[in-house]
């Protein structure tokens, strides 16, 4: 029967770079299930953060960066050697599960989450995340003006009266109504970045009788990232 297994071989181009974008289902039902605070939930964020962190530390990316229900993974080496179904299912699976894990609550369905792959050529990475963090600009000007909105119309009201509206709309409303969105935390207009920096040691050396100096690698969790560049993402390689 293996040779049904039709899909199996499919492996994505060999020594090429990959980003894996997975994006929570169904994820405003959840929302509504968990009764999650608009238009920020400080603590789906700090699951989200910690889910990242287990993807990084499991899967090795060189860089993850998330915003929303929405994570992208950067791959040099890719995991699974590369084999397509592998690398979708468990990837998706492990992100499901780590986000169980650290949600301290009872859910009616189980979460899940979806995911596809993009091969991506090293002058291509900084247009991709530049899309997505303007992604994250607009999701969050959205739901600062939707939540606004909200508070004073009904949903229907409010839903309607949004989408005839443009970003540079939504943003002078809320300022009229003092909601500066210059003013609201960075991972809310920017995401949330996780990747290795580097941390100095002085130790000292018994053999040689003076102070030495050595760094070692952590994974680290940014919630003020820059607005990306080519020097970001330099740093990174």
């Amino acid at each position: 029967m293996k040779e049904f297994e039709v899909y199996s071989s499919l492996r994505v181009p060999k020594n090429s770079k990959i980003i894996m974008r997975l994006d929570g289902r169904s994820f405003h039902s959840l929302a509504r299930d968990l009764n999650l605070v608009k238009p920020y939930d400080e603590n789906f964020y700090n699951v989200i953060c910690e889910v990242c962190r287990d993807l990084f530390e499991e899967f090795s990316p060189i860089f993850v960066y998330t915003f929303s229900d929405e994570i992208s993974l950067l791959f040099d080496k890719v995991p699974f050697d590369g084999r397509i179904e592998k690398l979708d299912s468990v990837i998706a699976s492990f992100t499901a599960s780590s986000f169980v894990m650290h949600y301290d609550t009872q859910f009616k369905k189980p979460p899940s989450f979806d995911s596809r792959i993009i091969p991506i050529s090293d002058g291509d990475i900084l247009s991709y995340f530049r899309w997505r963090q303007d992604e994250c600009w607009r999701n969050c000007v959205n739901s600062h003006g939707i939540s606004y909105l909200k508070s004073k119309y009904s949903n229907t009201e409010a839903n309607d009266i949004i989408k005839g509206m443009n970003l540079s709309d939504i943003n002078e409303l809320l300022f009229e109504n003092g909601i500066n969105l210059n003013d609201v935390e960075i991972y809310k207009k920017r995401g949330i970045g996780i990747y290795r920096k580097n941390k100095k040691i002085v130790g000292f050396n018994k053999k040689e009788n003076k102070n030495q100096t050595s760094y070692r690698s952590y994974i680290y969790k940014d919630w003020e990232l820059p607005i990306f560049s080519e020097k970001f993402f330099k740093k990174l390689r």
